[in-house]
Order: structure tokens, then C-alpha cells, then sequence
């Protein structure tokens, strides 16, 4: 079973679909069957609500599913109202992006494209907190907690059952410099350390790698179970986009597949990297 709340809370809702359309019923003739709205069968489908364990009780007996099925997912509810570590920081992380933590934390497989920054699971406290303090209207306070969490998740990388993650950076977020030289060469250091984990590939994108059909960051992460298909997370200001269907998922698979070709290989991206070290230790 997925360990965070929100893999939980989207296991659930695949479950609950999956034995809706195995019943050729709508989410309204469900609801109507059991005197509830459409619109709250589908909240549950899609884990934009709260389902109680007596809910899975009614639909597990409309649809008569075996006992063993239906304690299964009465689990999954119970255990998906529980707080993950990350919810304690309060507005120091976004509603939208606790839904990443929690998936994030899940992922047996990570593949990012970073266009603009360096991978988060990899930044320092000081790259981190100049991010958060110019690109955030956050208090101090805040501030510390994004910061907090954001070096929380990175331990991830390190936990024996780590996951393989992939990352493609372009160059410019290499040479774009956050805070000053020193800040960069200490940030820099830190992602070639980074990359030397066994778990983990870093490849730089060059200037000259010329065109590619990407326009901005994204993510998209596996998991251990075939029963939680893969998505794809894209972020912004304010909010973000989760794609889970097979279109998008294998349509990003290709693009980041065209960008690890056009890429530099891992060697060659880490003699890069200690030659912009080079220049900031100047």
C-alpha cells in the first residue's frame, strides 16, 4: 500500500472508479441508487473530498464487492485523513504543492526538467531561502518553513528505498546566478554531490543543444505499484497541473527522452559544472 496520505487519498479514488465503470453505471445513477449527489461520487473518484469508511461501506455493498475489498479501502480512507510531515509548516507551503509532497514522497521513479533553477531536491538552505525571499510574498517566518520542508524532502534521495531519479537541467540555470558567486559555487558543489548518488543522473542541456519541444519545467513521477499509474506535475505562482492520462504521461515521456538525447552525457555534465565552479572560486 502507497505510505503518504495523498498516494493514499489517490489509490481510493482510482479504487472507487475503477468499480463504478466496472458496473457500466454513471456517477449520477450511482448516486441516485444510494440518495446522494453525482457530484459526490465524483469528489470521491477524483479525491476532491473526504470519503468516510461508512461511504465505502454503502458503495462496497452496491457494487458487492468481497469483504476483503471493501476493509482495503476503508483503510485507505482512514489513513488518508492523516498529516504528512510536511502539512505541520502551515503557509510556508501551498495547498497545491502538499499534494506534490505527498506524491512526491511515494515515487519510485522521478524524471525532471528544470529550465530556469536547479532541482529543489538539491538546492542549499542559502540557494532555497534567496528563492523564497525574492520570488515569495512570505513572512519570515514562512520563509523558514518553506525552506525547512524543502530541505526535508531532499532525504529522499538518500533513504534505502530512494528513488531513481533523473534530472535534466539546462545550462542557464547553471550559470544564472542566485545571491552571489559564493552562494552559486557552494549551490553547484552541492548538486555535483548530489549526482554522485548511486540513485541519481544529472545531465546539463547546453546552449548550443539547439531546439527541443519543451516550454518550461516538469515532472513526472512512477510508481511501485501497476495499480497507480504515472503523472505528470507541471507548477506555477499560484497553482498547478497534475496529469495522470496515458496521452500526456507518454507525450512527456518523449519529450524528456528528446531532451536527455540532446543533453550533455553525466560525465560531460559534471566537468561543466566543476568548470563554473572554477569560475566563481575566482
Amino acid at each position: 500500500m502507497a505510505g503518504s496520505p495523498t498516494a493514499r487519498r489517490r489509490r481510493l479514488s482510482i479504487e472507487l472508479k475503477k468499480l463504478r465503470e466496472k458496473s457500466t453505471l454513471t456517477c449520477a445513477q450511482v448516486g441516485q441508487a444510494l440518495d446522494w449527489s453525482g457530484s459526490k461520487v465524483n469528489r470521491m473518484e477524483t479525491g476532491s473530498g473526504r470519503v468516510q469508511p461508512s461511504d465505502i461501506d454503502a458503495l462496497c455493498r452496491f457494487y458487492a464487492t468481497s469483504d476483503e475489498l471493501r476493509e482495503f479501502l476503508k483503510s485507505l480512507a482512514r489513513e488518508a485523513k492523516t498529516r504528512g510531515w510536511w502539512q505541520v509548516h502551515g503557509a510556508g507551503v501551498p495547498e497545491w504543492f502538499n499534494i506534490y509532497i505527498g506524491l512526491e514522497q511515494d515515487a519510485s521513479a522521478l524524471r525532471q526538467y528544470q529550465c530556469e533553477l536547479l532541482p529543489g531536491l538539491m538546492q542549499t538552505t542559502a540557494y532555497a531561502r534567496e528563492l523564497h525571499t525574492t520570488g515569495a510574498h512570505l513572512s519570515p517566518e514562512d520563509i523558514d518553513r518553506a525552506v525547512r520542508v524543502r530541505l526535508e524532502r531532499q532525504e529522499m534521495l538518500t533513504r534505502p528505498d530512494a528513488p531513481d531519479a533523473w534530472f535534466v537541467v539546462n545550462e542557464g540555470a547553471v550559470r544564472n546566478v542566485i545571491g552571489d558567486r559564493a552562494l552559486m559555487r557552494e549551490q553547484l558543489e552541492r548538486v555535483l554531490d548530489s549526482a554522485a548518488l548511486p540513485n541519481v543522473t544529472l545531465q546539463v542541456l547546453p546552449f548550443d543543444s539547439g531546439t527541443y519541444p519543451v516550454t518550461g519545467s516538469f515532472t513526472m513521477l512512477g510508481f511501485p505499484a501497476p495499480e497507480d499509474p504515472d503523472l505528470v506535475y507541471r507548477d506555477g505562482i499560484t497553482d498547478a497541473v497534475y496529469l495522470e492520462g496515458e496521452h500526456h504521461v507518454r507525450e512527456y515521456t518523449k519529450a524528456f527522452d528528446g531532451l536527455r538525447a540532446a543533453a550533455l552525457s553525466p560525465q560531460r555534465s559534471a566537468q561543466l559544472i566543476k568548470s563554473v565552479v572554477k569560475e566563481y572560486a575566482k
